[in-house]
C-alpha cells in the first residue's frame, strides 16, 4: 500500500487564488489515513506550469523514475490537472500505470475521490478527462473570442500593441508607429528581407514598443498581423 504524493502549483495559482503546496499535501495526507496507504514519498513541483507535460518538469520526472523502479503502488494527488495537461497525456500515462500496477487516486474530483484500482474508476477517469479537455478548449475558445471582440473594438486586450497607446481601456492610434508599419510594408511590397527591414529600422533609430534594437521575427509580426491590415501605405 505504498504510496506517493504529487502535489503542484504554479506561481500564477499562488499569487491569484492562494492555493499552496501544505494545503495540497494536508489533504492527501487525510485521504491516505482514511484509505490506510502508507506514504513513502512526497513530490512537489512549484511553480510549474500545467502545460508541462511530466516528463518536462522536475518533481513529475522524479514521479516517472519512482514509478519506473517500482517504488510506488499508489500515487495520490488533488486533481487531475495538477498531473496531465490533457486528455491524451492523461489516458495514455494512467493505462502504463495500471499495466505496471500503480494506481492513480484523485482526491477532489467534484467533491469526490476516485482512483483507478477497479474498472468503474478507470471509466471515471476516462470520462472526467475528457471533460476536463473540453472544459479546457472551450475556456480557450471563450478568452480568443473576447479578446478579439476587444481587439476590434479597440479597446484594452494585452500589452499595448505597436502603433497604439492605451487610454483607460481604449486603445487610441499612434500615428508616428502606424506610419512605421506603413512603411515596413512598402519595403516588404518591394522585395526587401525581414532581416533588412529590421536592419533599416534600426540603422535610422526608429523606436520599438520597448525600445532597443528591431528583429525579423517583430517585423513578420507586424507585418501579418491583422491588426494593421488597413494600414495605409
Amino acid at each position: 500500500m505504498d504510496a506517493v504524493l504529487y502535489i503542484r502549483v504554479s506561481t500564477d495559482e499562488q499569487a491569484r487564488h492562494g492555493v499552496s503546496l501544505d494545503a495540497q499535501e494536508e489533504r492527501l495526507r487525510a485521504y491516505c489515513t482514511m484509505r490506510d496507504l502508507e506514504i513513502v514519498g512526497i513530490i512537489r513541483d512549484e511553480g510549474v506550469s500545467a502545460f508541462k507535460y511530466l516528463d518536462k518538469r522536475p518533481g513529475g520526472a522524479e514521479l516517472l523514475r519512482t514509478i519506473a523502479k517500482g517504488g510506488a503502488a499508489h500515487i495520490v494527488a488533488l486533481k487531475l490537472d495538477r498531473l496531465f495537461r490533457n486528455a491524451g497525456d492523461a489516458l495514455a500515462s494512467t493505462e502504463a500505470w495500471s499495466r505496471a500496477g500503480v494506481a492513480l487516486h484523485l482526491v477532489d474530483m467534484g467533491g469526490c475521490a476516485m482512483d483507478t484500482t477497479s474498472a468503474t474508476g478507470r471509466m471515471m477517469l476516462t470520462m472526467l478527462a475528457g471533460f476536463a479537455e473540453f472544459e479546457r478548449t472551450l475556456t480557450a475558445e471563450r478568452t480568443t473570442a473576447a479578446l478579439r471582440y476587444k481587439r476590434d473594438h479597440g479597446q484594452v486586450y494585452g500589452p499595448t500593441p505597436y502603433g497604439y497607446t492605451r487610454s483607460g481601456e481604449d486603445l487610441k492610434e499612434n500615428p508616428e508607429e502606424l506610419k512605421t508599419v506603413a512603411t515596413m510594408q512598402v519595403w516588404r511590397a518591394a522585395g526587401l528581407s525581414l532581416r533588412a527591414i529590421a536592419a533599416r529600422l534600426t540603422a535610422a533609430g526608429t523606436p520599438t514598443k520597448r525600445g532597443g534594437r528591431w528583429h525579423p521575427r517583430t517585423v513578420s509580426y507586424l507585418l501579418t498581423n491583422e491588426l494593421y491590415s488597413g494600414t495605409p501605405a
